[in-house]
């Protein structure tokens, strides 16, 4: 079994068909809103799907290094920077959303609302702190910065974890729906603990 995976990861299809599964939920919400295919309240449907991909690919990105690690599979780590791409890709699709379909653009209401309401302003903060993520992702830009800065730099996406859980957490306070906002903290509960271990195993044989 892991021979065959390790086989399909080095397989050059590989990183394509990634490509495809990422960028399907995009071409389904475009084919959506082109048919009328998503429900009444289509621009709510459009803000929350882009807001729940973002999530969902954070989550695997985050998910990629336990996996390699444990699988014995260092093939994953191939497979890393295009999720995570594709996690900023969301949540910019997130944000256009947001402030096209439910602010029509007026930046000084856009503005007002996230100084206004906690749940925008952390969702804001996480895209914030995304941005030189997705930015610094290429091997330039790890060349320019030096490995360790680098490292240090890309640890953010645990703060950017945080800040979006919780954005998700006070969008569903609203209508006390928690079922999907626990399994989101689950996740990343556990992956947080797996990186925590790692830190302080190797502090530890030093």
């Amino acid at each position: 079994m892991k021979a065959a995976l390790r086989q399909a990861l080095q397989h050059r299809g590989a990183k394509p068909v990634l490509w495809l599964l990422c960028f399907s939920p995009f071409v389904w919400l475009v084919w959506g809103a082109a048919t009328d295919a998503l429900g009444a309240n289509p621009a709510e449907y459009l803000i929350r799907a882009t807001g729940d991909w973002t999530l969902r690919l954070l989550c695997i990105t985050l998910a990629v290094t336990p996996l390699r690690v444990m699988l014995g599979l260092p093939e994953l780590a191939k497979l890393r920077r295009m999720v995570g791409l594709f996690t900023y890709f969301y949540v910019v699709l997130h944000l256009l959303c947001y402030s096209w379909l439910d602010m029509g653009f007026e930046w000084g209401d856009i503005a007002h609302d996230i100084a206004k309401r906690p749940f925008i302003l952390v969702g804001f903060s996480a895209f914030v702190l995304l941005t030189p993520l997705a930015l610094t992702s290429f091997n330039r830009a790890i060349r320019w910065l030096g490995a360790k800065r680098w490292q240090w730099l890309h640890r953010l996406v645990y703060g950017v974890a945080v800040l979006a859980v919780l954005h998700f957490f006070w969008m569903r306070a609203g209508k006390s729906n928690f079922a999907e906002v626990f399994v989101y903290a689950s996740v990343l509960s556990v992956l947080l603990l797996f990186r925590l271990r790692g830190v302080v195993g190797s502090r530890v044989l030093r």
